[in-house]
């Protein structure tokens, strides 16, 4: 049963890829609608399979580690498939309808899409160091292509800015990956965190550590490396915009994330974990302030994602030092705001896009009018910037107040001014984008009315956004599966 689920995970996305290059949009847009329902049962399956029997190591082709390729399957991994299933699908969808068929190069959204959602998939389940590097750079090379996707002259420099910084962080990352492999012998980041732990060997990981951290930095885009981020998702189409802010730059704080927790105690220093923090609030602040000041829509989207990428990065200070109940406590919050994030994100880019089409503009005050004829889209707007303010019933309250929790247990109070602070300036540039939708203008309708699809998608992630802080329990239920080392 796990061959068949796993094949399907990787193989199936490659497969999906390498025959949409041969189709036209249409043709590809019909296949991605079936690979849709593939991965949604996929991973349902290794849900049911994990809930059921625990996680479990699986090696590539029967090859054990360290000749062959360990992935590790639990339910964080499960967590995250799953969510990348719900947002990729409903980008995807979205983008079937948004994007214009009679361009050529729209075809090639389908293979781009797909080579993303492998590299997904892989960073997801990855067991070592090297592959996991594989599956961010397919992941960076295919969002590249989705924001060059864009035609113009603007859409190929923010996506060649985005390539060099993606290009760099990766050089980081890998420098630091073949420091470990020289040094340990290995690549699996689990026989690496158990040498770091139990055999006193934490002076030879440490330079590695800062070289994949800053390189993983660059291309989650925290500030102050964030420059190519505004330009490739402002300039993106929305459904890619989405993509990137939702799922791409997830991967890589994920691998951060799972490096840290793993060797970060035995391996980093208070100084550093309250720096990477301080790097995470200043990103809540300043993009925060930038996003209020940007006057095009998708700018403003654009900059949120900086400001609300900093609160992740909270995780690096409450988990070390700290009680083992406290750091379990700001890593479901944490987890809570990944997926509150990219839920939310994910709508509020489509919304976006789809009063961008209404109006025929990107700019914030060409929105006004725009409530009394549109308000679909408009609310499915709102409903994510609630998330993104940490209002309850939101998935981003219920992070927000666990980030809270354990601020206050650790004794790093200072944290809260950051988390309070930062949902009152997301209120702010929200509420500036619903200012300007209510100004009056004359009574006629002049706006375009996209096709009703488009807002429906907008709207279900926004409510799953919303709906997150209701289902955070079962959310974290299946992160807690357990897991078993099993072959």
């Amino acid at each position: 049963m796990s061959n068949w689920l796993m094949a399907g995970l990787l193989f199936t996305p490659l497969a999906l890829a390498t025959t949409s290059l041969l189709l036209n949009f249409r043709q590809g847009r019909a296949l991605a609608w079936l690979g849709m329902v593939l991965q949604l049962l996929v991973s349902v399956g290794l849900w049911g399979l994990v809930k059921q029997e625990g996680g479990f190591y699986y090696s590539l082709a029967g090859w054990d580690a360290p000749l062959g390729i360990e992935l590790r399957v639990d339910g964080l991994a499960v967590t995250f498939l799953l969510l990348t299933t719900l947002v990729a699908s409903g980008c995807g969808i979205h983008a079937g309808i948004y994007l214009r068929p009679d361009k050529p190069w729209q075809r090639y959204f389908w293979p781009l899409y797909w080579f993303l959602w492998a590299g997904l998939n892989t960073v997801w389940i990855g067991g070592d160091l090297f592959n996991l590097y594989v599956g961010l750079e397919l992941i960076s090379l295919a969002a590249v292509g989705l924001v060059a996707l864009g035609g113009q002259a603007e859409a190929l420099r923010a996506a060649l800015r985005y390539l060099l910084a993606a290009l760099l962080g990766s050089m980081a990352y890998l420098l630091g990956v073949a420091l470990i492999y020289g040094q340990f012998g290995t690549l699996s980041l689990a026989e690496v965190a158990h040498q770091v732990r139990l055999m006193g060997q934490a002076e030879l990981m440490r330079p590695a550590l800062v070289l994949m951290l800053v390189g993983l930095a660059l291309k989650t885009a925290l500030f102050p490396l964030h420059g190519w981020l505004p330009p490739a998702h402002g300039i993106a189409k929305s459904p890619v915009s989405a993509l990137l802010s939702a799922l791409v730059v997830k991967a890589s704080f994920y691998i951060a994330a799972r490096i840290w927790l793993e060797t970060g105690e035995a391996v980093a220093s208070q100084w550093m974990a309250q720096l990477i923090g301080a790097l995470g609030a200043a990103a809540v602040i300043w993009g925060s302030w930038l996003a209020w000041c940007q006057p095009r829509l998708k700018q403003v989207v654009a900059y949120s994602s900086v400001a609300q990428i900093g609160y992740l990065f909270l995780l690096f200070p409450l988990t070390y030092g700290v009680d083992a109940s406290v750091s379990l406590q700001a890593q479901q919050g944490i987890t809570l705001q990944v997926i509150s994030h990219a839920l939310a994100k994910s709508a509020m880019f489509l919304a976006a896009g789809n009063l961008i089409l209404a109006v025929g503009n990107n700019r914030v005050d060409a929105l006004a009018g725009v409530s009394h004829f549109l308000p679909f889209s408009l609310f499915s707007f709102g409903l994510a910037g609630v998330s993104l303010m940490g209002l309850p019933p939101s998935g981003g309250f219920a992070a927000k107040w666990m980030l809270l929790q354990a601020s206050m247990a650790s004794g790093q109070w200072w944290w809260i001014l950051v988390l309070v602070g930062g949902g009152l300036l997301s209120a702010a540039y929200v509420f500036r984008i619903y200012r300007a939708s209510f100004l009056e203008r004359d009574e006629k309708d002049h706006f375009y009315h996209p096709d009703r699809r488009l807002e429906v998608v907008a709207m279900l992630l926004a409510v799953a956004s919303l709906g997150l802080g209701l289902a955070g329990s079962q959310v974290l239920s299946v992160m807690a599966l357990p897991f078993e080392e099993v072959q």
